[in-house]
């Protein structure tokens, strides 16, 4: 069974949270569900983002009643494993724009569904509603997606892996996608702005990663990023 196939029966596992208002995909299966078609080529991985407001996190409990087909962990139950072979893993991610808390890196302690909660998620904003028949999956505007990827504190492979899934989200952008980076990016503090210049940098000197985008392919791309945000700067 091919990997676009697997994605789309998870996506259907969890369609009761998926139609939660606030509810958003997440991670390295937004730039394969923006292919035409979503034709899932850019990114091949074996588990599924999903960021859940922290408002809305007794909503998605009463909703994971109604999903089929995967269980969570015994020892993390923000992430549900698949039963069978044809689902790939569901991590449930929290998004805290609101709270006293908002900029902070925490867990949202509860037995049933604990959140490890990410600051950078704040910069995600509802986009694109997809229709997969009579799925609705929602996506998020690719322009937060792809700062928040640039914004990773992770190291190691892990954090090159967050940098190329930036990489494959800006292979789908359009140019209004880009313009609204730039305005996202101009909002950040020095600090911020520092460290996203430094995730381009990086990006461009990545070596290729099976069944990830070909950063060596791409570099001239990122470098006109590169410019056009350190122009926007200059002429702030």
């Amino acid at each position: 069974m091919d990997f676009r196939t697997r994605l789309l029966r998870t996506l259907r596992a969890v369609a009761p949270v998926l139609r939660e208002p606030g509810i958003l995909i997440a991670g390295s299966e937004v730039p394969n569900l923006l292919e035409p078609d979503a034709r899932s080529t850019l990114v091949v991985s074996e588990d599924l983002d999903i960021a859940i407001p922290v408002e809305r996190h007794a909503d998605v409990k009463a909703r994971l009643r109604e999903v089929r087909g995967l269980a969570p962990s015994q020892e993390e139950p923000s992430v549900w494993l698949p039963q069978s072979a044809d689902l790939i893993e569901v991590n449930f991610i929290g998004a805290d724009m609101r709270s006293e808390r908002a900029g902070e890196t925490y867990v949202l302690e509860d037995s049933e569904l604990p959140l490890l909660v990410f600051p950078n998620l704040s910069l995600l904003r509802p986009g694109k509603l997809l229709m997969i028949g009579d799925l609705a999956v929602p996506l998020p505007r690719p322009a937060g997606l792809l700062l928040e990827k640039l914004l990773t504190d992770r190291g190691g492979e892990k954090g090159d892996r967050d940098l190329l899934v930036a990489l494959a989200v800006l292979l789908v952008c359009e140019p209004h996608d880009l313009e609204e980076l730039e305005k996202l990016y101009l909002g950040l503090s020095a600090e911020f702005r520092y460290i996203a210049r430094s995730g381009l940098s990086t990006l461009s000197l990545l070596e290729p990663r099976v069944q990830m985008p070909d950063p060596t392919l791409h570099r001239a791309f990122i470098a006109k990023l590169m410019a056009r945000l350190e122009r926007a700067e200059r002429d702030r």
